[in-house]
């Protein structure tokens, strides 16, 4: 067997690929040009996008896998307290709030001994 034996499944593996998203990401490109910003359409994305994001975290904090899996639930939601209190309290910074959950979490695990 050749390396060129089964290129042909990967090659169509990536065109489907970047068929799938590229095609849809080019038509929001050229629907968003059309947009206002305060328009009920792109509120109505933000809205769902921001649900997304909340929906993983939640599933994250209350339904983990993996080492956070091992993790007391306390620690977990205990981390994202203090990542929203650093983040409000540098002025809504994001990477704030990120580096302040982590390193909760991270401390947390530590003192555990995880």
């Amino acid at each position: 067997m050749t390396w060129t034996d089964g290129w042909w499944a990967y090659a169509f593996i990536a065109i489907a690929g970047w068929l799938a998203t590229d095609l849809w990401r080019w038509l929001g490109v050229l629907a968003g040009k059309r947009l206002r910003d305060e328009s009920e359409a792109l509120n109505w994305v933000r809205a769902v996008a921001t649900a997304l994001v909340a929906a993983v975290i939640a599933k994250l904090i209350l339904y983990p896998t993996g080492v956070l899996a091992q993790s007391p639930l306390w620690l977990r939601l205990g981390a994202v307290v203090v990542g929203a209190v650093a983040f409000f309290l540098a002025r809504q910074r994001p990477a704030v709030g990120i580096a302040a959950a982590i390193f909760t979490l991270a401390s947390g695990l530590w003192w555990l001994g995880f």
